[in-house]
């Protein structure tokens, strides 16, 4: 199994660029709250067009396949964000419980290594209309039990997803989800 899912990202300070913001909002034993704001220059219509095609933004590292290619994302209730894996075998990494087409999506369920302990949550995406394009307003409500209290993955947790996020920024932006990776500088 090729999941990284959450240790720990060297997260540049480019990508951390005045576009994005992003918070461990709270982080307790049983609970923890992250929120990410992310600026893109296009309209939200473009922006959840290409959120819709999750195999083309989410970094491969983050998979149980190692493919990215594998990753799917069903835009209705109860579809599924899923990924294909060898020999008939699947994983569901979270559920869609809302949508609301441009505006908003909402997902439950717990993601990656935090599928095997005690916890869910929900993943709200909203696709904010600005002057200057869009924003993404990312809000991930994790509860339950985890050893170690989720207060010791919270951090992680945040800068995987803040990654993800980027790479969708850059998707959107350049045509390229791997530009931070190709060219530092480029943020």
């Amino acid at each position: 199994m090729r999941l990284h899912m959450f240790r720990s990202l060297a997260i540049s300070g480019s990508l951390l660029s005045l576009t994005a913001r992003a918070d461990v909002v709270e982080a307790t034993a049983n609970g923890m709250q992250i929120r990410h704001v992310v600026a893109i220059a296009a309209p939200a219509a473009t922006v959840y067009s290409a959120f819709l095609k999750v195999e083309r933004w989410w970094d491969k590292e983050h998979t149980y396949s190692g493919d990215a290619a594998n990753l799917t994302l069903a835009a209705a209730p109860g579809g599924c964000f899923c990924e294909k894996l060898p020999e008939g075998g699947g994983a569901v990494h979270l559920t869609v419980v809302n949508v609301a087409p441009n505006k908003r999506m909402t997902l439950t369920g717990a993601l990656g290594p935090l599928q095997t302990t005690g916890v869910t949550g929900a993943l709200s995406f909203s696709f904010v209309p600005k002057a200057s394009g869009s924003q993404i307003v990312m809000v991930y409500n994790v509860g339950g039990y985890y050893p170690n209290g989720l207060q010791s993955v919270a951090g992680a947790v945040d800068d995987v997803l803040l990654h993800q996020l980027q790479r969708l920024k850059d998707l959107v932006e350049t045509g390229n989800a791997d530009r931070a990776a190709t060219n530092p500088a480029a943020n």
